[in-house]
């Protein structure tokens, strides 16, 4: 029964709108769009019932309409029956149907006979779309023909916008795009019924959006070899269907040695057409060749413009004759042979020349103006410095300005690149093969970072061309989605609102309940190998001895992997393999990447001082090496090895930048214990043991007792007979625990202090520790109380073992002006978030006086010259002149301006784009005790600010950088105005 008859039709339809948020959180609408489906019959609110127990919508489109979209007519027919268990009829235009029956109709404006015959009727106004890009209205229409009652009609724009409008009906009705590449499975639903009402999609903001399929051996190679006989047709048309789901129209195809997207398969050009897929090579295959072809042609000669320029015209009109009919964008330019740099002697001249040449084919062989011939020069790598050099093409010709392969954007356009007729547009990276390492295993760039770098593309007006290296595809369907989504609408998604896409698509995934686990799931994986890509991993990466770091990361780690498992055993059957794929495999296979690597570097810290238990690190790290595996294993037995080869990428052993060719695990060491029992005795802050005849004394890192933190000690066994030992300490408020134990392996101690009792200034304590055997040793541990307290009404931060550490976010105040604001990036970069400055295309700044500035407030007990560290984004400069810059003062003291000059060497910018920040350091002197104010000033947008670390002696080696100090009073203040 019906829960609105007898009720008014105002008033059914209104329930009808409060019925559909109620299901919202039920609803697979795509992320952040408005669900207009219900998982429920509904026939008098004029509403279109796709199916209910007793009936089921006809599909309609016109015969005569482009072949993309009478197959993706045939798509939702089959998505459909996904959902109903019952497959709709699909109708041409010539068919006719039985009477009051409800449809589906889909067709493009001034190609479907049937939306022209609607709009020549009254019944569909398509002028806010009529002559747009990929556009398209969905509408529900009542009596739109003869024998339907209603109806949902899809109109586009053009091909693609019928495309895009009927798939996204598709996801509306619960098909994720990723149902056939991840498993992701379809609910059943007894009825679906489409909300009345006009939605219009006015189309995208970046016109070519796409992906390049690369680095593709040996994991996709392999598999598309066993699953469909390579890189033909039938791979290509789930590639195709998939880019479609998402929106994407831009293809850069798999092209390392041997394949070749025309030439391996006939019908991939047509069948890409037939798609309505934009086709193009990638920035060192010019003229729609793939680079494999000229090595098979054999007798082309050297790749070299100056000494073979008839036969490489020759190979290049032969590029453009094969797609002349279809649609594309031309790679213009020139690299050197197998994507190399070109040679040294190269000049811009011969580059303008070979330009030109190209373009001269094009015109003779397409017979168009050649403004109406899509074109790109791709400014990678070398190219761009021809492009600062002098070097011009044409204004029709899109510029593709492109990342640095590590995710910072190298330039962008400048006001007047801007007014170019050819637009600019963006190539980025999610894998890459170079220096300085390979990364192309598993997904590790987190989504505030894609967002922050594109971002800055679309305020500069790079929105032509959006393309990303997304390597075999299937390890990264997290972040592809969102580059593509956000190519769509840029501005749809904003800087602090990002896990509400991620809980949103994984809801889309998963469903409601798991949505908000899944998300920081996947957020957490991705952030946590964005610190430092698995493959530059190694078993010194994260401290063994300063603060704690390796436990603390593998603490991380360890969270995510009970919290995932907990979640698996929560979920349906039919969701377990989309799960793995796209959260738990990830999430363990990293968690035990780095287990090995800390076991690894346990290992060797214990064979050097010569612990019995380095052989079970070494155990811990073998048994890491056979989990890793066995993951693998597992991921391709999934639906009965239907993802076979897939995680076959090899992430261990490497020694410099190039992959090894098989996995290795790292060398391990090993120990012969001494006969019976013989102490040991390691300590924080040292890699050194005791007893030693030639080390220093044992002397622990200083421990602020106002802090309440522990320093730790551990007593291990040199030898194979187990010991017992004692532990005590020179003054009564100093405690240790255990106080006393057996000793087989490794017994960890914390000392601490009562920090009431603890006179002020610096007291030594001693930690004896006496064995069994007689052995003993004393360990000294420096107590600082402060003699200079703050003050009782202060709020922030104080300085504890002569440093501060702040996380950028925990500002006391941000002051902005009417121009900018400090806006907080959430969990960007590598710890708590980032800072930065919005607008991003804002003028520079002088700083000074009111200016634009981070404010934070600090205890300092220490005096003199301390270097402060700022821990950046390795943003690139993308704008001519000076450079990202920003200011640093204390107090009252002027700014001084620091350039972030991340690739200020190469060796810089390895550093960095490895670290995953740019460190940037000075001296700032303190003139006294008490409270300060350390200032970041704004000169120029770009920045994004991670941490800053204040040291006056007693910062210790580690990768993440000191952890936050403490912090009196309450949480940051709102921003100020000057």
């Amino acid at each position: 029964m019906s829960l609105t008859r007898g009720v008014s039709a105002a008033s059914r339809a209104s329930l009808w709108l409060a019925a559909l948020w109620l299901t919202m959180l039920r609803t697979w609408a795509v992320p952040g769009d408005p669900p207009y489906v219900a998982f429920e019959a509904e026939e008098s609110a004029n509403a279109v019932v796709l199916f209910d127990a007793g009936s089921l919508a006809v599909i309609r489109v016109d015969q005569h309409d482009w072949p993309g979209v009478i197959r993706v007519a045939r798509d939702l027919q089959a998505d459909v029956a996904r959902v109903a268990g019952r497959t709709p009829a699909l109708a041409t235009v010539s068919e006719p149907v039985a009477r009051d029956v409800h449809a589906v109709i889909v067709g493009t404006i001034g190609r479907s006979a049937l939306i022209d015959r609607l709009v020549r009727d009254g019944k569909l106004d398509v002028g806010a779309v009529r002559g747009r890009w990929e556009a398209w209205i969905s509408e529900v229409v009542e009596q739109p023909l003869p024998g339907v009652a209603r109806a949902l009609v899809i109109a586009g724009s053009d091909k693609r916008g019928t495309i895009y409008g009927t798939y996204d009906l598709s996801e509306q009705i619960g098909v994720s795009p990723w149902y056939w590449w991840a498993d992701v499975p379809v609910t059943r639903r007894g009825a679906v019924s489409i909300l009345p009402g006009r939605r219009v999609n006015t189309g995208p903001v970046v016109k070519y959006r796409g992906i390049f399929l690369n680095d593709e051996a040996p994991a996709l190679t392999g598999w598309a070899k066993e699953k469909s006989g390579g890189f033909n047709a039938t791979f290509y048309a789930r590639v195709f269907e998939l880019m479609l789901r998402l929106r994407a129209n831009y293809l850069w195809p798999a092209m390392w040695l041997p394949s070749a997207f025309i030439a391996d398969d006939p019908r991939n050009s047509p069948q890409a057409d037939e798609f309505g897929v934009v086709m193009g090579t990638t920035h060192h295959e010019p003229m729609m060749r793939a680079h494999d072809e000229w090595r098979r042609e054999g007798s082309g000669g050297p790749w070299d413009y100056a000494k073979n320029d008839a036969a490489l015209r020759a190979f290049w009109r032969g590029g453009v004759e094969r797609v002349k009919a279809f649609e594309g964008i031309v790679s213009l330019g020139m690299r050197g042979d197998g994507d190399s740099a070109m040679a040294e002697e190269t000049n811009v001249a011969l580059l303008e020349r070979i330009v030109a040449d190209q373009r001269a084919i094009l015109r003779d062989v397409t017979g168009r103006p050649l403004e109406q011939v899509p074109q790109l020069w791709a400014l990678y790598k070398e190219v761009q410095g021809y492009y600062e050099r002098g070097m011009r093409v044409p204004d029709d010709v899109t510029l593709l300005w492109c990342d640095d392969n590590w995710g910072n954007i190298r330039r962008l356009p400048t006001p007047a690149e801007r007014t170019r007729a050819g637009g600019a547009g963006v190539y980025y990276h999610f894998d890459y093969v170079g220096g300085p390492r390979n990364y192309r295993w598993i997904n590790t760039v987190p989504l505030p970072k894609i967002w922050e770098q594109m971002h800055l593309a679309w305020r500069h007006d790079a929105n032509r061309i959006w393309i990303v290296n997304v390597g075999d595809l299937k390890p990264m369907e997290f972040p592809t989605e969102f580059f593509l989504r956000m190519a769509w609408e840029p501005g749809r998604w904003r800087h602090d609102d990002l896990t509400t896409y991620s809980r949103q698509w994984a809801a889309r995934e998963f469903g409601s309940d798991a949505a908000a686990e899944v998300a920081a799931l996947i957020n957490g994986y991705t952030k946590l190998n964005g610190r430092r890509k698995p493959e530059m991993l190694a078993p010194d990466t994260y401290s063994l001895i300063h603060d704690r770091e390796a436990e603390r990361v593998l603490a991380e780690w360890q969270d995510l992997v009970v919290r995932a498992e907990a979640l698996e055993q929560r979920l349906r059957a039919d969701q377990r393999d989309a799960f793995f794929q796209l959260v738990l495999y990830p999430v363990k296979a990293s968690a035990n990447l780095h287990e090995l690597y800390v076991a690894v570097g346990r290992n060797r810290l214990y064979a050097l001082q010569g612990r019995a238990d380095a052989a079970a690190q070494s155990a811990r790290a073998r048994m890491c090496f056979v989990k890793d595996g066995e993951l693998a294993a597992a991921y391709h037995q999934l639906g009965g090895g239907r993802w076979n080869h897939l995680m076959a990428q090899v992430k261990l052993g490497y020694t410099y930048w190039q992959q090894p060719d098989i996995e290795t695990m790292p060398a391990v060491s090993e120990v012969r214990p001494r006969a019976g029992a013989s102490l040991g005795v390691a300590i924080e802050g040292s890699d050194v043991a005791w007893p030693s005849y030639n080390a220093p004394r044992a002397l622990l890192p200083p421990l602020d007792p106002v802090a309440r933190s522990t320093r730790w000690i551990e007593v291990f066994n040199r030898g194979q007979t187990p010991f017992t030992f004692t532990a005590a300490t020179s003054v009564p408020w100093a405690t240790v625990s255990p106080a006393a134990g057996t000793v087989n392996e490794t017994v960890r101690m914390e000392v601490g202090a009562a920090g009431d009792t603890v006179p002020p200034g610096t007291t030594n304590v001693t930690i004896t520790v006496v064995a069994s055997t007689g052995e003993r040793v004393a360990i000294e541990l420096p107590v600082v109380r402060s003699t200079r307290p703050p003050a009782p009404d202060f709020t922030g931060f104080v300085e504890s073992n002569r440093r501060v550490a702040i996380e950028a976010p925990h500002f006391a105040r941000a002051v902005q002006d009417a121009d900018v604001a400090w806006k907080t990036l959430p969990d960007f970069g590598r710890t708590l978030g980032g800072v930065t400055v919005f607008p991003v295309d804002a003028a520079q700044r002088v700083p000074g006086g009111n200016s634009p500035r981070l404010e934070y407030d600090v205890h300092l007990e220490s005096t003199g010259e301390m270097t402060l560290e700022l821990h950046c984004a390795p943003s690139l400069d993308f704008q001519p002149g000076e450079g990202l810059r920003f200011g640093v003062s204390v107090d009252d003291q002027p700014p001084r301006i620091l350039k972030l000059e991340t690739a200020a060497t190469n060796a810089a910018w390895e550093q960095a784009v490895g670290d995953g920040i740019r460190r940037v350091r000075t001296r700032l002197a303190i003139d006294r005790s008490g409270a300060h104010v350390l200032k970041f000033w704004l000169v120029t947008p770009g920045v994004v600010l991670q941490r800053l670390i204040l040291d006056a002696g007693g910062v210790r080696p580690t990768y993440l950088g000191s952890p936050e100090s403490g912090r009196l009073g309450g949480p940051p203040s709102a921003p100020a105005r000057p």
